[in-house]
């Protein structure tokens, strides 16, 4: 059961919703556009229960037949576009939404149509759907969902409201995986802060045995990272890392460490690290180098994962951003 009430974050997007819903002032298209886990399906389903919901409020019931059919996806008008295979192509945005769209909602006030990943829909399929956006029945809502905003045509973009999601404050996901999902409290901040305010992400990493065990083999390295030669250090990165997304977590784990290294140099202030219990490690390697080489290294990672995300090849990349960890070292 999912409403406004129960989304951790995102209330600039809940109130520009809920203000169209009051001003009766709703749009006809919109795009929620955000990473992976950052919440549009959750945003999307809460929005067309609301304007479903027989209570007709600025939130749904969760009571009514509307609401309950809404929650199980079996609502007669609001109708799931999704597809698992790479692309959405023409045919099925004429059959299941251009087709079906001049139909009259059969027991509510509008007819809702969520596209998932609305990112793989083909040029051709885009135009189909462009024609019904533009020229839509005034019962019809269709509501894009996508990772990628910049796969979608400009006449699409220049005919939807958009609705970027931003990251959710990470004491907000904290609370919400010890309180929801009973999960401890140094493993919450650390899947809150791994997260980037993601909070898909961060439930992922708080509850899965894989995402721990990633968590020790980057620390195996990240503990003896200053008596290891380069090529032992690649070697290992390479034997853990299965593919890119992979390198992306680790990248993403190595950054956390070289926070606290740098906040520890900082502040000497152990209660202010993330990794509590490598402190003594992490304080050696605070010694051994400036803040200027420590910054160098964060710096060498966030390159690094721009350079994976513009597809430079992999290898290469990381050996580069090693070659910078152990050129700025003093030891």
């Amino acid at each position: 059961m999912q409403d406004f009430n129960q989304i951790i974050g995102h209330k600039r997007i809940i109130k520009h919703l809920q203000n169209a819903i009051r001003l009766k002032k709703v749009s006809h298209a919109y795009i929620l556009h955000g990473e992976e886990g950052m919440g549009k399906k959750t945003l999307a389903l809460s929005f067309a229960k609301t304007l479903q919901c027989t209570e007709e409020g600025l939130n749904s019931c969760n009571k009514c037949k509307s609401c309950i059919q809404a929650d199980s996806r079996n609502h007669p008008d609001i109708l799931w576009i999704n597809n698992e295979k790479s692309s959405i192509g023409v045919d099925e945005i004429r059959t299941r939404i251009n087709a079906d769209i001049m139909v009259k909602p059969y027991q509510s006030r509008y007819k809702i149509y969520i596209i998932e990943e609305a990112d793989k829909m083909t040029e051709n399929a885009q135009n189909a759907l462009l024609k019904t956006i533009e020229e839509p029945p005034e019962y019809a809502i269709i509501i894009l969902l996508c990772c990628n905003i910049n796969t979608l045509l400009p006449t699409i973009l220049s005919r939807c409201v958009i609705l970027d999601l931003k990251p959710v404050n990470k004491e907000l996901i904290k609370e919400l995986l010890m309180l929801k999902y009973r999960i401890p409290d140094y493993k919450a901040e650390i899947a809150a802060n791994f997260s980037g305010g993601n909070v898909g992400k961060a439930i992922k990493y708080a509850s899965s045995e894989d995402f721990e065990k990633k968590k020790e083999d980057i620390f195996h390295i990240l503990r003896y990272l200053d008596d290891m030669e380069l090529h032992e250090i690649i070697s290992g990165i390479k034997t853990i890392s299965e593919n890119k997304e992979t390198v992306f977590e680790y990248i993403d784990i190595m950054l956390l460490w070289f926070r606290d290294v740098l906040i520890l140099k900082a502040s000497n202030d152990p209660n202010l690290m993330l990794f509590k219990d490598e402190y003594q490690i992490i304080k050696k390697q605070a010694n051994t180098r400036s803040y200027d080489q420590i910054e160098n290294i964060i710096k060498s990672m966030d390159e690094a994962k721009a350079k994976l995300t513009a597809n430079v090849n992999l290898d290469i990349t990381i050996e580069l951003m090693l070659l910078h960890i152990k050129e700025n070292y003093n030891g």
